[in-house]
């Protein structure tokens, strides 16, 4: 009997790679290549024609898509993150579901780095200025930032993307890093001398916050009002993990009341940012519209480990990058 090909459906028009090296392993792919993503409706209609898909982070993998498309065999997405996709669903119904991690360490941290500069010195906000014409005479006590030299950077969440980041800022600045963690980072505490603090401590210690963590129940919201208040007035907050980690409304809050002295953000709620949102227009501050892993090679590297997964699965029943471990593949 000849073997049914196995046919994938990728939910945007990822790097070339991923096909390639789909179609190399003798995997059958169609491609979405509207400029808008397809709707929640959309996509369980087009799934039904395909055994597994690759998609993004902003596709709705809930429970109404994984009932309706329970024939899926591997859901592969391309990214780290997978907030968006109901875990305990997809292993009750025996779906595999695979990310992409570390491949957007480097260019995330790299993000978070140039944020935490450009806050810091007024880089955006004087850009901004020199096109509207105004930049009039030398003021001594005009415009000024802060430096980083020997300061202190706390790290939210001290994972790969994390480490990278506390990596740059104790090289480049000699900063100290403190950060908070469910666990102990072994390694960042021997190579960078960095200390396991509670929450609050770090509010408190840190004139940069960094926040790298996962979205969950217990991250959701965590930088609201209260938080910002036990920060320093000095401080710089960045976000480059998720935009429902801070809350929005508090944070603009505390910097029109330079409760916190600035912000960077990668990440907002909603994605993207409306075009009228106050934080746009404020001196200290700076945002990116989720470019964390826009790089050449780190997308290329994850729409390779995006693709290794399904190709794992055909090949040998194994998914090299799975989330939910200890399902039971079909």
């Amino acid at each position: 009997m000849k073997k049914v090909q196995p046919k994938v459906l990728l939910t945007r028009n990822f790097p070339e790679v991923a096909s390639r090296l789909l179609q190399t392993a003798g995997i059958g792919v169609s491609v979405y290549q509207e400029y808008y993503p397809p709707s929640q409706e959309q996509l369980i209609e087009m799934a039904q024609h395909y055994d597994s898909i690759l998609c993004a982070a902003g596709d709705k993998i809930d429970s109404d898509f994984l009932h309706a498309c329970s024939h899926l065999k591997v859901i592969s997405q391309f990214a780290a993150g997978y907030d968006n996709i109901d875990l305990q669903t997809a292993s009750h119904l025996g779906i595999a579901i695979g990310n992409t991690p570390g491949a957007m360490s480097d260019a995330t941290a790299d993000v978070a780095f140039a944020l935490m500069l450009a806050v810091a010195r007024n880089i955006v906000h004087m850009h901004k200025r020199i096109r509207n014409d105004l930049i009039g005479p030398f003021q001594p006590t005009a415009n000024l930032g802060v430096e980083l030299k020997g300061k202190t950077l706390g790290v939210f969440g001290l994972g790969k993307i994390g480490m990278e980041m506390a990596k740059r800022c104790r090289g480049a600045y000699d900063m100290n890093v403190i950060y908070h963690n469910r666990s102990h980072n072994a390694e960042a505490e021997e190579k960078l001398q960095a200390r396991k603090v509670d929450f609050e401590t770090l509010l408190r210690e840190s004139d940069v916050i960094s926040v790298h963590c996962a979205l969950t129940p217990e991250t959701t919201g965590v930088f609201n009002q209260d938080a910002f208040k036990q920060m320093k007035s000095s401080a710089i907050f960045i976000n480059t993990s998720r935009g429902k980690v801070h809350n929005e409304s508090d944070l603009i809050e505390a910097l029109r009341n330079k409760v916190i002295w600035g912000a960077g953000l990668d990440v907002t709620n909603p994605e993207p940012m409306h075009a009228d949102n106050p934080l746009l227009q404020m001196d200290h501050v700076v945002v990116t519209p989720h470019i964390g892993s826009a790089t050449v090679d780190a997308r290329n590297e994850m729409a390779r480990m995006a693709a290794e997964n399904i190709i794992g699965y055909y090949q040998n029943n194994k998914v090299p990058y799975l989330v939910n471990e200890g399902v039971e593949l079909k």
